[in-house]
């Protein structure tokens, strides 16, 4: 099993934090290398400066695009060409997407199985998932995928087991609700390459200290025993 890249979003309950710019410099410190944040949350200036932040402290940056309509999904991923960011996460609209972000640089990974609410849901039955999943790959420009699996009622573990098998060519973050040790470990069992945390670090919800630097510790703690 090869450790999962910890990707630490400066968000909770699917926003931008208002103090994301002052949470970078205690996550660079921290050594992480992957940080992100939402299209939701902050106006575009402020976003403009929160990716140069990231930047500076030498992380990949990484946007996740949680809007809930066509429109505002792809202005979202406008925003993140003209922001320049390493990854674009999310979103449903692949086809008029991956024309947007032809001839960029960017690696996008969408989300399979249908989405709904804010934050967001995965709905659909194991089966189904899966089939999008193999669809979405099979589409050039498609570098992975951001499974919303602990958004899903049902056997998580599987679920993830069967998307990271059946799209073994491409890389699957696991995103949303990773809020526990178990969860993180499982995903990574599961074959995930990478994972995403937010609200729960800034929550304090990890059995360690509530201080950030502390939360971060902890996750990096699970990620190098496994």
């Amino acid at each position: 099993m090869s450790r999962p890249e910890f990707i630490f979003m400066l968000t909770r309950h699917d926003r931008t934090v208002e103090n994301a710019a002052d949470l970078i410099e205690t996550a660079r410190v921290a050594g992480v290398r992957h940080i992100g944040f939402k299209d939701i949350g902050l106006p575009f200036a402020e976003l403009q400066t929160l990716a140069s932040t990231i930047r500076g402290a030498g992380a990949k940056t990484y946007l996740e695009v949680v809007s809930l309509d066509r429109d505002s999904e792809l202005r979202s991923i406008q925003a993140g060409i003209a922001l320049g960011v390493d990854y674009l996460l999310g979103g449903t609209h692949v086809d008029e997407a991956l024309k947007l972000l032809k001839d960029t640089p960017i690696r996008y990974y969408p989300f399979p199985g249908r989405i709904s609410g804010h934050p967001s849901l995965l709905e659909g039955t194991e089966t189904e998932i899966v089939r999008s999943a193999v669809d979405l790959v099979g589409r050039p420009g498609v570098h992975g995928l951001d499974l919303l699996a602990y958004r899903f009622v049902g056997n998580v573990p599987k679920l993830i087991r069967q998307v990271c098998a059946a799209v073994s060519n491409k890389p699957v973050i696991v995103a949303g609700s990773l809020d526990r040790t178990e969860r993180i470990r499982a995903t990574a069992s599961a074959g995930a390459a990478g994972f995403t945390v937010g609200t729960a670090l800034l929550d304090g919800a990890f059995p360690a200290l509530p201080d950030l630097a502390q939360q971060i510790g902890y996750v990096q703690t699970i990620v190098r025993q496994l």
